[in-house]
């Protein structure tokens, strides 16, 4: 290969760009992003950087710069076409050719369908969204956040730990019941009720309401809240429709194999992807963590230089979130239905350790501020252990 591109500037399309130097590649790299800024971290975007904790130069991914990595970084230009038999990518007015390519585009917020373009309603994905929604909490706004995920929660947390009035929707009967079940579930939302959070369950949201700004939302029951700022937090989007009309496979992401390449010599990365992973029998998967976008960026970089030696991406996913003094990690694959123990500590002092269950081996494991025991049960996933070794794990290890 004399000429790769890396196309989607964030975290696995950087982590691919270094693998490749790293890996002895010494051939042309260019590296297109559609934001204007480098590539920078995203989880502080709903955290401390939104808090004010963190400043704009802490976000870098790359504290030491591009020089080194010889590499045409081109920002704010973003790809709008594919043609693969061709191998072209179409950037700007640009046709730019090439003999590898990485996809790393990423996700987008989900919108509403009725969603309004009037000032203080948000998603919160970039540095610009994650500025906008600050300068409503910096102005004593009453929040309205729809949605009680991982990014909705942090930003209740973070609201409120500015002592701003959060108001947190969710059409759900537990915060993110689908993935922890009801016992977690249920602890999510004494969490934030306990920091005043107006967290209403099981609503849905009729329409949001303001002429040139956000005043209300109103709810499917009748009932309305009453806000200044509303947050738009209910999942993300891969961004494929630039790859419309390309030849990929394009279904809730890229579809890969094993290896990540979903075409001779084009590999996708991060949130953008889905592929099978082994560690799971195969299971497809599209993971938007952190974690994942750094370890498949560089694997998809190797795998591209390897061709069809490629290895297989197999990895036991890793997710974290804080929220308030709270630190939730969770390993694995598992969801709701699956069965669940409490092997470590209490849910009601909001520090445990929870694992899960599936086809007799431990699938998953999730804990509130007790990251050394999670790191344990994430090694035992890999390992393939049986459920009931994790449980006689956790006997000997109270």
């Amino acid at each position: 290969m004399e000429h790769i591109v890396v196309v989607g500037a964030s975290l696995a399309g950087l982590r691919a760009v270094e693998a490749f130097r790293r890996e002895g590649f010494a051939g042309r790299l260019t590296f297109v992003g559609a934001e204007p800024d480098e590539p920078y971290d995203r989880p502080p975007l709903s955290k401390a950087y939104l808090a004010g904790d963190a400043d704009r130069s802490s976000l870098a991914l790359r504290a030491q710069g591009y020089d080194e990595l010889d590499v045409d970084l081109r920002l704010g230009q973003s790809a709008h076409s594919l043609d693969v038999s061709g191998r072209t990518v179409g950037v700007g007015d640009e046709s730019v050719a090439f003999d590898g390519l990485v996809i790393a585009t990423g996700a987008a917020p989900r919108r509403l369908p009725t969603q309004p373009d009037v000032a203080g309603v948000h998603t919160l994905r970039t540095i610009a969204d994650s500025d906008a929604i600050g300068a409503w909490i910096e102005g004593d706004a009453r929040l309205c956040v729809i949605g009680a995920g991982f990014i909705g929660a942090e930003v209740a947390a973070t609201a409120r730990s500015r002592n701003r009035a959060v108001t947190v929707l969710e059409a759900l009967p537990q915060p993110m019941v689908r993935g922890v079940g009801p016992v977690i579930g249920e602890v999510l939302a004494r969490l934030h009720r306990a920091r005043g959070v107006d967290l209403r369950l099981g609503v849905g949201v009729d329409a949001i309401a303001g002429d040139s700004t956000v005043e209300r939302v109103h709810l499917v029951d009748g009932s309305v809240v009453e806000c200044d700022a509303v947050l738009v937090a209910i999942g993300a989007v891969p961004t494929t429709d630039w790859l419309e009309g390309s030849g990929l496979t394009v279904d809730n992401g890229v579809v890969c194999d094993a290896s990540l390449h979903a075409a001779p010599g084009i590999v996708a990365a991060g949130d953008v992807c889905r592929w099978p992973n082994e560690q799971f029998d195969g299971e497809v998967m599209r993971i938007e963590h952190w974690t994942n976008a750094a370890e498949q960026g560089t694997h998809a970089a190797r795998s591209l230089l390897a061709g069809d030696d490629a290895a297989p991406f197999a990895t036991v996913p890793f997710v974290w979130s804080d929220q308030y003094d709270v630190k939730i990690q969770s390993a694995g694959r598992f969801s709701g239905e699956d069965r669940m123990e409490i092997v470590s500590g209490s849910v009601e002092e909001d520090r445990f350790v929870a694992i899960f269950e599936r086809g007799g081996r431990i699938s998953g494991v999730l804990g509130f501020s007790q990251p050394r025991r999670v790191i344990q049960y994430r090694r035992m996933i890999a390992d393939h252990e049986s459920f009931d070794a994790a449980l006689a794990f956790a006997a000997e290890n109270p």
